[in-house]
């Protein structure tokens, strides 16, 4: 399975351009890596538009959905640094999903992303997550190296006090993730298997997406930083 895990944190904003500087650099700085450090967090990847909305989209993976509703992950919600609190409350346009990630085909990742969102029938699941089986399979596809399916959980996507998110009418959507080397591959998949004529009407998207990879950091990444501190020392 490609994918670390198998929880999925999918977050999404836009920042207005005054701000944007300080924002990025938070992320950069402070916030992923506070994140990965977090028990039963394994990876996160962060995200800039190539042809989407909102600008920018960031993947926690996690070893399960639960540790998305752990004692650890809230203490650290309800315990935001000074720089987290003043600039999550600049956030626009807030997509905050936690997921299952149900299918997971292919190796590795790329450095484009495509992002299709889905909003299946509550008695349509089972039969739309069998035809998907069928879709996302990258092996005989150019220039794509894995395809994912997350199914939100509604319950756990819900808006907390913590977290400055608009109430989500999307908050049980799916989301295709793939994975490419290049954003002309991921999107000529795209309108092949999941928009026009390839999309049937339980699975016509709300909205797609490419997005071009900024950095990503794993858990091991950040123990070698604290093994070579030691060694130092």
């Amino acid at each position: 399975m490609p994918l670390a895990g198998r929880g999925m944190l999918l977050t999404s904003m836009d920042i207005d351009a005054e701000h944007e500087a300080d924002f990025n650099r938070w992320y950069d700085r402070e916030h992923l890596e506070e994140r990965v450090a977090i028990d039963g967090f394994l990876e996160a990847r962060r995200y800039v538009a190539h042809a989407a909305n909102p600008k920018y989209l960031f993947l926690y993976s996690t070893a399960t959905i639960d540790v998305l509703d752990s004692r650890a992950y809230r203490a650290r919600l309800q315990n935001p640094t000074d720089w987290s609190r003043r600039t999550m409350a600049r956030f626009h346009n807030m997509v905050r999903v936690v997921a299952r990630i149900t299918i997971s085909h292919g190796t590795g990742r790329g450095v484009a992303l495509g992002v299709v969102r889905l909003r299946p029938t509550t008695d349509g699941t089972r039969h739309l997550r069998d035809a998907l089986r069928q879709k996302l399979t990258p092996e005989r596809l150019d220039g794509i190296i894995s395809m994912h399916l997350l199914e939100s959980d509604a319950a756990l996507s819900r808006p907390t006090a913590e977290i400055p998110a608009a109430q989500n009418p999307g908050a049980s959507d799916w989301f295709i993730l793939i994975d490419g080397t290049s954003v002309s591959a991921v999107s000529s998949v795209i309108a092949e298997r999941f928009t026009g004529p390839a999309a049937s009407p339980s699975s016509v998207p709300v909205s797609v997406g490419t997005y071009c990879l900024m950095w990503d950091l794993a858990k091991s990444d950040i123990n070698r930083d604290i093994n070579r501190d030691i060694a130092r020392g």
